[in-house]
């Protein structure tokens, strides 16, 4: 692995973005085996590794229920809110996003760590300077939080077999990754790029 200063961050992996979830995107848990290898090459190299995760209140203008475009899912403090139980994340920094009533959280960047502190400053404060960026959802979570990523300077690397898209529209997927490409993002299928 690189010696610049990386850093793992797995986006979404929820109870309710998986198989039997109020939100599931297809195939989404077959994510995990391949985030699982990724994890223990971070803890191997003491890399960080962030996972973040969609904690949104009851009440939401991001639901349907309050005018939004989605189902009620990733109610704090619920089952489907929980990561994924065979996702192995004991050690990770959680940060949580789409906390507040109005807010959609899509981006990783949008949240904060259990004492508040925002994504972009925990890595800085770490010195990252090169993140690998995987999970759940390809055309949402993933592509707002790696064209951030890019906004923010970060060298920004999606690791390809760990990513599944919603796909709402057949290409939403594949136009997230255009997207991300031309934003500067690059597509892996392993860390030592």
């Amino acid at each position: 692995m690189s010696k610049v200063k990386t850093a793992l961050l797995i986006i979404d992996v929820q109870n309710d973005f998986c198989p039997g979830g109020a939100l599931a995107v297809s195939e989404g848990d077959k994510v995990i085996p391949v985030l699982n290898r990724y994890i223990k090459e971070f803890r191997k190299a003491r890399l960080p590794i962030v996972a973040t995760r969609d904690w949104h209140p009851e009440k939401s203008k991001h639901f349907i229920s309050g005018g939004g475009e989605w189902p009620s899912h990733c109610v704090s403090d619920t089952k489907g809110a929980e990561f994924h139980p065979d996702l192995n994340v004991e050690g990770a920094t959680i940060i949580s996003k789409g906390m507040g009533k109005d807010e959609d959280g899509y981006s990783g960047f949008d949240g904060v760590t259990g004492s508040g502190l925002p994504l972009v400053e925990l890595l800085r404060d770490k010195g990252i300077e090169k993140l690998y960026v995987c999970g759940l959802a390809t055309d949402y979570c993933v592509k707002a939080t790696a064209l951030d990523a890019r906004k923010y300077g970060f060298r920004t690397f999606v690791l390809e077999e760990a990513i599944r898209a919603v796909n709402l529209k057949p290409s939403d997927g594949k136009n997230a990754i255009a997207e991300m490409k031309k934003a500067g993002v690059k597509f892996i299928k392993n860390l030592d790029k």
